[in-house]
């Protein structure tokens, strides 16, 4: 590809270049530049035409926020997605347990741990080590 880009900002280069081809194999480079071209400039109005739309409902919606009053301040703290209530907020224990002189403390969410799991097994119930 730098190739190419080499013999479109250099005429003499691509002069040159072009006498090691064929009329025939000229005609067909001609042909698939000028489809190239074509593409392209066919590529840019759509991106022309997407922008000037996008722009037109900018204006649309900047029009319908001034007639309501409000500033693009406030919209944007009215449409801001608010935090969940406990995301990112530790959970205080609501079970301790001692064993063998450490204390495990537990949540009651997720899975029960071991030692926990281990105590109520052997016939104990969650009330009695229950965080009051």
């Amino acid at each position: 590809m730098s190739l190419l880009i080499e013999l479109a900002g250099n005429k003499a280069k691509a002069r040159a270049a072009a006498k090691e081809l064929s009329v025939a194999q000229l005609e067909n480079l001609i042909a698939g530049l000028n489809n190239a071209l074509e593409k392209a400039k066919e590529e840019e109005a759509s991106k022309a035409a997407e922008q000037a739309e996008k722009s037109a409902r900018a204006e649309e919606i900047a029009n319908l926020i001034a007639k309501s009053g409000l500033t693009m301040e406030e919209v944007a703290l009215l449409t801001t997605p608010k935090a969940g209530a406990t995301k990112g907020k530790t959970v205080e224990p609501k079970y301790r347990l001692e064993v063998a002189g450490k204390v495990h403390e537990w949540t009651g969410r997720g899975r029960t741990p071991k030692v926990f799991q281990e105590y109520f097994d052997a016939g104990n119930s969650r009330e009695s080590v229950e965080i009051k």
